[in-house]
């Protein structure tokens, strides 16, 4: 089994018109991307936010649930907030691996095309043997077209069993399910 992380960005991400932006840093992403990463044996879940105070923000969750009165009250919390690992970019998290070309990039969207890596294939390519993977997962309307661009795989998109004509999940609910789907029990 491969290694794998998983890494939230809010920059370079699109609004609603395909602009590039930054989002801002939620609580609840934090918390429960970093179980789901828990749950499911990853080695790390990035926060990828340029902004130093946003940065600054998330060091100071992690540490109250690492550190602070949370680790006491709630001490099942510390061992999912370890694996939370705060940067200000992308190129931060490839150096954790070594570079770029040390990790596959497999990024996620709500938007289908053809080429899609589904559910099944990459629970195959996660079974072989080969780099690790880096799972990027978008924040705003989805990842910017540059990222995407630099990925090399793009996993196919979370969609009811019938069309209700609604795909927006939370982040956090799509990381369960994508991380359910590739590395959960069948």
């Amino acid at each position: 089994m491969r290694r794998i992380a998983v890494a939230l960005l809010h920059f370079p991400i699109r609004d609603r018109s395909g602009e590039e932006i930054t989002t801002a840093i939620t609580n609840l992403d934090l918390h429960d991307m970093s179980r789901s990463s828990r749950t499911y044996g990853l080695e790390a879940m990035f926060v990828v936010h340029p902004v130093a105070a946003q940065r600054e923000l998330a060091e100071r969750v992690r540490d109250h649930w690492l550190h602070g009165s949370g680790s006491r009250r709630i001490p099942d919390r510390t061992p999912a907030m370890e694996l939370l690992r705060v940067v200000p970019s992308l190129e931060d998290v490839f150096a954790a691996y070594g570079g770029r070309s040390e990790v596959e990039v497999w990024t996620t969207s709500a938007r289908n095309r053809d080429d899609n890596l589904t559910y099944a294939s990459a629970r195959e390519r996660m079974a072989a043997d080969g780099k690790p993977v880096l799972l990027v997962f978008g924040t705003g309307w989805g990842l910017a077209a540059r990222v995407e661009a630099d990925s090399d795989a793009r996993i196919e998109p979370i969609q009811a069993s019938s069309d209700t004509g609604f795909n927006h999940l939370s982040v956090r609910a799509a990381c369960a399910i994508t991380l359910d789907r590739i590395l959960g029990r069948r």
